[in-house]
């Protein structure tokens, strides 16, 4: 049976390309208003990006390491069923060991979690609705030259949980999810590498990486009605990566 979000709102942050966008290209399909936070100043900016498709979404750019910026008002958003946070950096050539770069990891990729769960909580309430958060299979394993990126996740894994335990009471449901190798800007770094891509196929028992596609599919079900007694779980979708 299809998914129907027809009458829904629904907000993805980070949902200008890669995995937020195909999430957000998958609630539009599936009925929604979509709304979507990035981080140029106009949704022609990412005409030419790979991974990206703004059309048909409604688009802000929003500076999620500034909190005035996430609480600025937004008339539309004054009703929201669904909110994505699937925001996050990670820095290479091992900057994540430099304390100003881990900082700026984690305020991209975990304390605006927060923020952003704050500035919709009433909203999310209201609606009796879902947060979800993409974190990374990167939470349950060391991730060679990124300490900042990996601590990030492990945090956002943990803050799902808190989270999920304090505002279920309130009427809304948090989960989240944990992809392994999806094809995005943000892996092309071992993607694009052939002797990395080797090295990484060899760890994912299903033999290939994962499509932004497949992550938006679970973001749907655990935003719908099939998933009503699923509470702050974090599922890895990674092609069987954490198994061995």
């Amino acid at each position: 049976m299809p998914l129907d979000f027809t009458g829904k709102t629904v907000l993805v942050v980070g949902g200008s390309s890669g995995i937020g966008n195909a999430t957000a290209q998958a609630f539009r399909k599936c009925g929604a208003a979509v709304h979507v936070w990035g981080t140029r100043a106009r949704a022609e900016d990412y005409a030419e990006e790979e991974g990206s498709d703004l059309a048909g979404l409604v688009y802000r750019q929003v500076d999620i390491t500034d909190v005035e910026a996430i609480e600025a008002n937004d008339p539309a958003l004054a009703k929201l069923d669904v909110l994505v946070q699937s925001q996050g950096i990670a820095l290479y050539q091992r900057r994540e060991f430099r304390v100003p770069d881990f900082r700026r990891v984690l305020d991209v990729n975990l304390t605006s979690l927060i923020a952003c769960a704050n500035r919709f909580h009433d909203a999310l309430a209201a609606s009796r609705g879902s947060m979800i958060v993409i974190s990374s299979t990167a939470a349950f394993h060391a991730t060679r030259g990124n300490p900042a990126y990996n601590a990030s996740k492990a945090g956002a894994v943990g803050l799902t949980r808190t989270l999920a335990e304090a505002w279920v009471r309130d009427g809304i449901r948090i989960n989240g999810i944990a992809p392994g190798f999806v094809r995005t800007k943000l892996t092309k770094v071992t993607t694009d590498n052939p002797e990395r891509r080797d090295v990484a196929l060899k760890r994912i028992p299903i033999g290939r990486f994962g499509l932004p596609e497949e992550i938006a599919g679970v973001a749907l079900f655990l935003a719908s009605p099939l998933a009503s007694y699923v509470v702050g779980q974090t599922i890895p979708v990674d092609g069987g990566l954490l198994l061995p």
